[in-house]
C-alpha cells in the first residue's frame, strides 16, 4: 500500500521539502501555564516533577492544546532536565525558583564518577507517553521528542540552579577546561542515547534546545558548545538518518551560521533577527522555526494576525514551520492562543485576500 499525503503529519511533509499552503504551526511550551485547564491540574498534582513524570498526567498536558487548537506539533510534557538523574545527578524543580540541583559538578572527580546512562530502564515513562501520543493523534499531527544540548545541561549541573551571569561555568571553561570538556562529552553521549530512544518510542521530530549557549561569544560557542551539540546530532543521524532535528538556541541570532554547523535540519529563530535575513544568511537548504515574539500573542487581534502573515511572507513558501522565537508566557490570553493558531491554518486564504 502506497502512503499518499495525507497519511504524512504536516510537519514532516514540510520537513521533506514540499511546498504546502501554509506553513505548519505549534508553539513553545504549547503545553502549560497559560492554559486554565492546566492550572487547574497544576493545582492538583504540584510537583513539576510528578506531572512530567507520571504518564496519564503527562499525556493529558501534552494533548490539552492539541485537544483546544488541533496545532500541527503535539510536543511531549517533559523537561530538559529529565535525564540529568540517569547520570546520578538529582534535581528538583522549586515552583517560581526553578530547577535547584543539590550537588553541583565541579570537580574531575565527580565527571567519573557519573552513572551509566541507560534510559530505556532509567526513564520507562518516556517510551508510554510517547507510544501513547502517537496513537492519540495518529497521522493528524506529528509528535515532537525534545532534548536539551550539553553546554545547557552542563550549565544547570555546574550552576546548581538558573544563573543570570553562568559565573561558575564560565570558570570552569575558562580556568579548568579539561574537566568541563569531559563533561560536555559524557552529556553528548548520553543525550545522543535519550534522543534515540525517544524516536524509537515514538518520537518523529526531536528538537535540542541550546537554551543557555547564547549567552557564550561566538569563540567560545565554536569551543564549548557546538562540538558536542554535533556529537549529539552526529550519533542520532547515524541511527536515525531521516528524523529531522531542530536546533533552538535563545539569543542565538549572532551566531545562525554556526549553528547551522551543528548538521542539524531546522534552525529555530527567535524574534531578534529579522525572518528574510534569517534566511538569507542560512541559506536555501536549510529549514527554519519561528519567529513570532511571543510578546505579540499581548496584543489586539489585527496586530497579531499582520505579524503571522508578515512572518510567513518573509520566510517564503517552503521549509518553515511557524511558532514562536521562545515558548508562550504564561500570563498570555487563552484566547489570542487559539487566534494565534486559527489565523496560521487559515494563512493561505488571509494571504490571497490581502493581494
Amino acid at each position: 500500500m502506497t502512503t499518499g499525503a495525507s497519511d504524512v503529519p504536516y510537519i514532516l511533509r514540510a520537513l521533506r521539502g514540499e511546498q504546502l499552503e501554509r506553513p505548519p504551526v505549534w508553539m513553545m511550551r504549547q503545553a502549560g501555564r497559560y492554559m486554565k485547564i492546566y492550572r487547574d491540574l497544576r493545582t492538583k498534582y504540584p510537583s513539576f516533577r510528578d506531572r512530567s513524570e507520571n504518564p496519564d498526567l503527562a499525556i493529558e498536558i501534552s494533548l490539552q492544546p492539541y485537544r483546544a487548537f488541533k496545532p500541527d506539533g503535539v510536543i511531549m510534557f517533559s523537561d530538559i532536565l529529565t535525564p540529568l538523574p540517569g547520570l546520578g545527578i538529582n534535581f528538583e524543580i522549586v515552583e517560581s525558583k526553578g530547577p535547584v540541583i543539590e550537588n553541583p559538578i565541579r570537580t574531575m572527580d565527580q565527571v567519573s564518577k557519573l552513572t551509566p546512562f541507560e534510559p530505556d530502564s532509567q526513564f520507562p515513562f518516556i517510551k508510554t507517553i510517547l507510544n501513547t501520543l502517537r496513537a492519540e493523534v495518529d497521522s493528524h499531527t506529528t509528535v515532537l521528542g525534545f532534548v536539551g544540548a550539553p553546554w545547557t545541561l552542563a550549565a544547570y549541573s555546574i550552576e546548581g540552579k538558573s544563573s543570570k551571569d553562568y559565573a561558575k561555568i564560565k570558570a570552569m571553561a575558562f580556568s579548568e577546561p579539561t574537566v568541563l570538556h569531559a563533561f560536555l562529552a559524557k552529556l553528548a553521549d548520553a543525550i545522543a542515547q535519550y534522543a534515540c530512544y525517544q524516536i524509537e518510542s515514538g518520537a518523529q521530530v526531536v528538537q535540542l534546545f541550546d537554551s543557555w549557549a547564547g549567552q557564550l561569544c561566538p569563540q567560545d560557542f565554536e569551543t564549548f558548545a557546538l562540538p558536542y551539540i554535533k556529537m549529539v546530532v552526529d550519533q542520532v543521524k547515524a541511527k536515525h538518518p531521516t528524523v529531522p532535528l531542530i536546533l533552538y538556541i535563545s539569543g542565538g541570532s549572532g551566531i545562525l551560521e554556526r549553528m547551522a554547523k551543528s548538521g542539524v535540519d531546522v534552525i529555530s529563530v527567535d524574534w531578534t533577527v529579522d525572518m528574510a535575513e534569517a534566511r538569507q544568511r542560512l541559506g536555501p537548504d536549510m529549514m527554519v522555526q519561528g519567529n513570532i515574539d511571543p510578546g505579540v500573542l499581548f496584543g489586539a487581534k489585527d496586530f497579531i494576525r499582520d505579524r503571522i502573515l508578515e512572518t510567513i511572507k518573509k520566510a517564503g513558501p517552503t521549509g518553515h514551520v511557524l511558532n514562536l522565537g521562545h515558548g508562550i508566557i504564561s500570563t498570555t490570553p487563552e484566547e489570542n492562543a487559539a487566534f494565534f493558531f486559527e489565523t496560521a491554518k487559515h494563512a493561505h486564504e488571509l494571504l490571497v485576500g490581502a493581494r
